[in-house]
């Protein structure tokens, strides 16, 4: 198609009024030469973090010989100072109630009532049944591992 536009052009006599320049030249007026940049060289020195790994949380859990009793002093800041002769009937209806005693329990005793659990909390008496049980942080290989296996009978940790 150009080159019929510029066949038109040379019969009708105006192609010398167009500048003759070829398409490179004609393009590359408009660029600039551009200079490449050189970065410089920074060195840096970077400090590979030091990853320190947390002491593994123990669940072990014993509980205390004084436990009845310590159970029944944070009944009383509680629910006040007068208690029921038969206070480990007393219910925990009441979230409130139920939450200031299993919190002031667990930071006194070190061990809290997972949430599975909470439910089943209804009473004082379920509360002192669960403080009462001991809770080993050792797995059932843990055990078989330290307990007397026969000979024929080896448990290897490494793959």
């Amino acid at each position: 198609m150009a080159a019929l536009i510029v066949s038109r052009l040379a019969r009708r006599g105006w192609l010398w009024k167009l500048p003759l320049a070829t398409r490179r030249e004609f393009w590359s007026r408009s660029r600039k030469e551009k200079e490449p940049v050189v970065a410089e060289t920074v060195e840096e020195v970077k400090k590979e973090p030091v990853l320190v790994c947390p002491p593994l949380r123990s669940r072990a859990y014993t509980p205390p010989s004084d436990l009845q009793s310590r159970l029944e002093s944070h009944i009383k800041e509680v629910l006040g100072s007068s208690l029921p002769n038969n206070w480990q009937d007393i219910s925990l209806d009441d979230g409130h109630m139920k939450f200031r005693l299993l919190a002031g329990l667990a930071d006194g005793l070190g061990h809290a009532v997972p949430n599975s659990r909470l439910h089943q909390m209804c009473r004082v008496r379920d509360v002192l049944d669960f403080y009462n049980v001991p809770v080993q942080d050792k797995s059932k290989f843990d055990e078989l591992v330290a307990s007397n296996l026969p000979p024929n009978l080896k448990i290897s940790w490494s793959y």
